[in-house]
C-alpha cells in the first residue's frame, strides 16, 4: 500500500493538506515534534471523516530521530512504503539580520531546508524501488521575493526551489516528480500576528489565502494527472507577487 507522509501535519497548512489527501483515498501519515494535542485533532477529524491517519512524531532536523521513526513504522508495514512526501515543516524566527542570532539562523535552516535534505533522502530508495513518487516541498513567496526581517526564512526556501529543480531532473526517469508550493499569506498560526488589514491592501484578491486552496494543490500535484508535472515551484499568492 502506498501512504502519503506530511511533516508538520498537526495544524495548519499540514492539517489541510492532511484531510485532503485523506479524503482523496490516501493514508496519511502526520509527522509533528511536539504538539501532540493538535496532531491528535487532526487524526481523528480524518479518521471521522472517513479517512485513513496514523502519526509519527520526530524532529526533521534530527536525522537519528528520522531513522528510528521510520524504522519502527516499517516494521509495522513491511509490505507498504511512503510514496508521497510532502515537506511542509518550517518555522519562522524572524529579526533584521544585523540582530539576528546565531540560533535564529540555524534554527529556520535547520528545520526547513535541512529536513528535506535528512527525510526526503531516507524515503527515495523505496520511491525509486517502486518507479513511482510525489515529492512536494512547501516553499513561499519570501523564497521567491524576499521579505525584510526573514533573510533566514527567505534564505532556507529559496534554497529549497533549488533543490527542487535538481532533484525533479535525477528522479524523472523513476516517474517521481518533485515541485514546490510558494504559498503568499494564508490563514495559519505562523501569519496571526501580522496585520491583515494592511497587508490584504497589497494583495489584488483583497484576502489571505486558505489552507485548504493550498491543500487542492497539493492534491493536483501528487495525483496521476500531474505526472508531467516536475521541477516546478507553483504561486499561490492572490496575484502579489508574479
Amino acid at each position: 500500500m502506498k501512504y502519503a507522509l506530511i511533516t508538520g501535519g498537526s495544524r495548519g497548512l499540514g492539517r489541510a493538506i492532511g484531510q485532503k489527501l485523506a479524503a482523496q483515498g490516501w493514508p496519511v501519515i502526520l509527522n509533528y515534534r511536539s504538539d501532540a494535542t493538535a496532531a491528535e485533532q487532526t487524526q481523528k477529524a480524518i479518521v471521522e471523516a472517513g479517512g485513513t491517519a496514523e502519526l509519527l512524531p520526530f524532529d526533521v532536523s534530527q536525522p537519528e530521530a528520522i531513522e528510528q521513526a521510520l524504522e519502527q513504522w516499517q516494521q509495522h508495514h513491511p509490505n507498504d512504503y511512503i510514496a508521497v512526501l510532502v515537506n511542509n515543516a518550517g518555522i519562522r524566527r524572524d529579526n533584521l539580520m544585523i540582530f539576528m542570532q546565531n540560533d535564529e539562523w540555524h534554527q529556520v535552516i535547520d528545520t526547513t531546508l535541512n529536513g528535506f535534505f535528512y527525510l526526503t533522502r531516507r524515503l527515495l530508495k523505496e520511491m525509486m524501488t517502486h518507479r513511482w513518487g510525489r515529492i512536494v516541498n512547501m516553499a513561499s513567496l519570501s523564497g521567491i521575493k524576499g521579505l525584510p526581517g526573514q533573510t533566514n526564512y527567505s534564505a532556507a526556501k529559496a534554497a529549497l526551489i533549488g533543490a527542487t529543480k535538481a532533484l525533479a531532473q535525477e528522479v524523472a526517469p523513476r516517474k517521481i516528480t518533485v515541485n514546490a508550493i510558494a504559498p503568499g499569506f494564508i490563514e495559519t498560526d505562523m501569519t496571526k500576528e501580522l496585520n491583515q488589514a494592511e497587508l490584504k491592501k497589497m494583495i489584488p484578491v483583497g484576502r489571505f489565502g486558505k489552507p485548504e486552496e493550498v491543500a487542492a494543490l497539493t492534491a493536483f500535484l501528487v495525483s496521476d494527472d500531474a505526472a508531467y508535472i516536475t521541477g516546478e515551484t507553483i504561486s499561490i499568492n492572490g496575484g502579489l507577487y508574479t
